[in-house]
């Protein structure tokens, strides 16, 4: 339980934004992010979860939904074409960031060998240059060239790939 608690905690700004957007009153906001927390206790032991953030999103926006369609029923009058409209500008905004991601794979992969290790252990690992000099034996102005000739390298790559794909 501790630990649900604590990946909730981590993705409560996602959920109460996910609610706000729906409900647009942020006091309905908060309380639909209590409500699914204990929903959450129940549905998190009935499924089998391997992106937690991605499925609590759609636990949210599945409750916000269930809500509004019941109030739809109680007479509140609820404009479904913006709820359609978040949600589509949501998924366009995960479509094409896992279209860059997979470009930016595919332009990692392009770099030379010394230019991808150097732009990994910088960005990725989070080393600094002494580090990636240690790991790699380079000459530290070695890696500086390497990590920005890298980035050069994988900007003109995204962007000649961003231009095929648009």
């Amino acid at each position: 339980m501790d630990t649900l608690g604590e990946l909730y905690q981590r993705y409560m700004e996602l959920v109460y934004g996910v609610c706000l957007k729906y409900f647009k009153e942020p006091e309905d906001a908060k309380d639909a992010v209590l409500n699914i927390y204990e929903e959450l206790i129940t549905k998190v032991k009935k499924h089998e979860i391997d992106n937690f953030k991605g499925w609590l999103y759609q636990v949210a926006k599945n409750h916000c939904l269930m809500k509004l369609r019941s109030n739809k029923k109680k007479g509140v009058n609820i404009d479904v074409s913006v709820v359609q409209l978040v949600e589509n500008v949501h998924l366009n905004g995960e479509i094409e960031k896992e279209e860059n991601f997979k470009q930016l794979q595919y332009c990692l992969g392009q770099l030379v060998a010394q230019q991808k290790e150097a732009i990994e252990l910088f960005y990725l690992q989070q080393k600094c240059y002494k580090e990636i000099s240690a790991l790699t034996g380079l000459e530290i102005n070695n890696v500086k060239s390497y990590i920005q000739n890298g980035r050069r390298n994988l900007k003109i790559c995204m962007e000649k790939k961003a231009l095929e794909a648009g």
